[in-house]
């Protein structure tokens, strides 16, 4: 794991010599942040029996938690997991909330 603590004034982080050339450390840089994005997701209401749809939030699923946003923006949640969002949000009567990966692996 790579760790950037402070800044230096020459390049250097408290006396540390720079891990590779600039082209390098942007590689390494775009590889851990793939490697650690969170999956984004879409909780979506299904109205009726497939009569309607809407998408109810946005969602990003973690490691260990998931953060939820309704569409609007009025809501914000942070839940143990992107499935616990249907609970949230499939409360209505005749609505049944599901999770939809935007990227399926």
């Amino acid at each position: 794991m790579l760790v950037v603590a402070g800044s230096g004034t020459s390049g250097e982080v408290r006396g540390r010599v720079p891990l590779a050339d600039e082209v390098e450390f942007a590689e390494i840089t775009r590889q851990i942040v793939r490697d650690q994005a969170p999956r984004l997701f879409a909780v979506v209401q299904e109205l009726g029996e497939r009569a309607d749809l809407r998408i109810a939030a946005w969602g990003m699923e973690f490691e260990d938690h998931a953060a939820v946003v309704s569409e609007d923006g009025g809501t914000r949640l942070s839940l143990n997991s992107a499935e616990s969002a249907v609970a949230a949000f499939g409360r209505q009567e005749d609505v049944t909330a599901k999770v939809v990966w935007v990227i399926d692996e």
